[in-house]
């Protein structure tokens, strides 16, 4: 089976006959028959108000970083030109906007964002500048919500070459330390986790002092907040135990609470994991399979039954329990990683250049992510706020579906990520229009991940004429997908 096997969403003329293939493929998923503008009294037009503030909308951009700031971490003119798109993309809720590394030694690239004493004002002349645009186009921005992801790339940090990883790991993991060559000296020792803590409250300190609405902590896609979780045979205070997987998790919130008070605290956090996936014969995704660690026998998953392939929310019930208790209440939820099973975290009809053909019809990673979501909220009510996300994959159904979503009281908020790079003003055209412009839409092609694991710019270069324009980036992206193709 190829990509091409599976019908692209382009090809659905109506929500009906998107349905009738849903309903086909037995994928159970919401969606309403037309899209809803705000002065239809669409479910994404409503306000809503968490930690005493106003979000104007259902509308959230999630955290996209773009392998674009300034060697010291500062924001440079591209990362500036992306959030100023943010701020003007008509969601009212900006989460995060981009990864910002909380220490040297967590930076997931050279060029990733990190807020210190040197950069804090750059960063907070963008903020104020976000505030000032969006204004400008929609009339006020006291409804306008943003906030800083901290994180620590973990198993994933380059800090010095874009080329070569610094690997900072929670435990061993036998498929991961073969797929990322790394192996016990990659592992933090119990000694070196304070530090790593002590950072975080110092990004958070800075983030308060910038005027960021709130921080998120990310514990998601087995970067090492996440790792920690699925540390279940690591020794000592840190692994083993619920109470210790979730430690430093713990150890971070308490010392932000302390470091910046009054600060909210958000979380990005993937419900669920399953097994790593490598490319196969026929170039589609299959898990990998090493001894004793295999497909039905996978105990690495937080979230996971035990198979590799499914999920038990049971310990993610049991870890936001734990979150809301420390006063976190507003959730960005997703599931796995793009890193090694990236079709259950953002599905695509196209692989990316390190990546796989999808194994299974794209829509159904969706789904799945967006009927754990229910699950989560259907057990917590009003107690949280989620927000859905992995739903670039349904093109321009995606408003369907989270109208759908919102009006059924599966989540709070629905989360775009690729889809803005491609379409930045996505959301406002939704709520003032109830159409878009299906020229703009992003059709999941992966250059805004292929380009940067190639040491280029994030950004949409087949529909950005920005990017598109941008050379030689351009013609070495195009030079790496011919490659990949085989040099056809």
């Amino acid at each position: 089976m190829t990509v091409s096997a599976y019908p692209k969403i382009a090809s659905f003329r109506t929500a009906e006959e998107f349905r009738r293939h849903l309903e086909e493929e037995k994928i159970f998923l919401p969606i309403e028959e037309t899209i809803l503008s705000a002065k239809e009294n669409s479910p994404l037009a409503a306000p809503l108000k968490c930690y005493g503030k106003k979000i104007g909308n259902r509308w959230c951009i999630l955290p996209m970083e773009g392998w674009d700031c300034l060697p010291d971490g500062a924001p440079s003119p591209l990362t500036k030109r992306r959030w100023l798109n943010f701020a003007t993309s008509g969601a009212k809720l900006l989460f995060g906007c981009e990864a910002c590394a909380v220490m040297e030694s967590g930076k997931s690239n050279t060029r990733q964002l990190m807020i210190t004493e040197k950069t804090l004002p750059a960063i907070g002349s963008l903020l104020a500048e976000m505030r000032k645009v969006h204004k400008a186009r929609f009339g006020t921005e006291e409804d306008l919500v943003i906030g800083l992801q901290l994180t620590h790339s973990g198993r994933y940090s380059h800090p010095h070459d874009d080329g070569k990883l610094e690997s900072v790991t929670a435990y061993s993991h036998p498929l991961l330390d073969e797929k990322f060559h790394n192996d016990a000296r990659n592992v933090v020792k119990d000694e070196e986790i304070p530090e790593i803590v002590r950072h975080f409250a110092k990004a958070a300190f800075l983030a308060q002092e910038a005027g960021f609405d709130f921080v998120d902590v990310k514990m998601a896609h087995g970067y090492l907040g996440h790792e920690f979780l699925s540390a279940f045979g690591r020794s000592g205070p840190y692994g083993g135990s619920f109470e210790n997987r979730t430690r430093f998790f713990r150890e971070v919130v308490e010392s932000i609470h302390e470091a910046a008070p009054g600060l909210p605290i958000g979380m990005r956090l993937s419900l669920f994991d399953c097994i790593p996936f490598e490319k196969g014969p026929d170039k589609r995704g299959i898990p990998m399979e090493r001894g004793d660690v295999r497909a039905g026998a996978y105990p690495y998953a937080f979230g996971g039954d035990g198979t590799g392939l499914g999920m038990d929310l049971t310990e993610p019930i049991r870890f936001l329990t734990l979150a809301e208790s420390l006063g976190i209440r507003l959730i960005c939820t997703t599931a796995c990683s793009p890193y090694y099973n990236p079709h259950f975290q953002r599905p695509a009809y196209f692989p990316v250049c390190d990546g796989y053909l999808p194994p299974e019809e794209p829509v159904r990673g969706a789904a799945r992510q967006m009927e754990a979501v229910a699950k989560i909220k259907a057990h917590f009510g009003e107690r949280l706020f989620l927000i859905s996300s992995g739903m670039t994959c349904l093109q321009e159904f995606l408003p369907h579906a989270g109208q759908a979503m919102i009006r059924a009281g599966k989540a709070d908020l629905i989360g775009i990520g690729r889809m803005v790079i491609a379409y930045p003003d996505f959301c406002a055209d939704v709520l003032e229009k109830g159409a878009l412009d299906p020229k703009r839409i992003c059709r999941t092609f992966g250059d805004c991940t292929t380009a940067p694991r190639n040491g280029l710019y994030s950004g949409c270069y087949p529909l950005d004429p920005f990017y598109k324009g941008m050379m030689p980036e351009c013609e070495k992206l195009k030079a790496v997908k011919k490659a990949l193709a085989g040099g056809k």
